[in-house]
């Protein structure tokens, strides 16, 4: 099944819990799936929050870099250089 967006609304419904070892584990209902293999986890009061991890797309990890400044310019090493040489193979 596909994942479906968090702004999809469904209505509340009563699910199974149950033990794994010795932690408790809850079944999710597949029209509630999450994409991935993990998932965080947290509590506001009562409740108890279970959300996607974010995907860090590196789109976005690149949206979020300041501009470079002149200062952070790479220098211009290739004057300091000396001339190639010919290499016989």
């Amino acid at each position: 099944m596909p994942y479906r967006s968090h702004l999809d609304a469904l209505p509340p419904r009563e699910v199974k819990l149950f033990r794994n070892n010795k932690s408790q584990a809850v079944r999710i209902p597949a029209d509630f799936e999450l994409p991935g293999e993990r998932v965080l986890i947290h509590r506001e009061g009562a409740r108890l929050i279970i959300e996607p991890l974010p995907t860090n797309r590196l789109s976005a990890v690149l949206a979020e870099l300041e501009p470079l400044q002149p200062e952070d310019a790479f220098p211009d090493i290739d004057s300091t250089l000396r001339p190639a040489r010919d290499v016989n193979l």
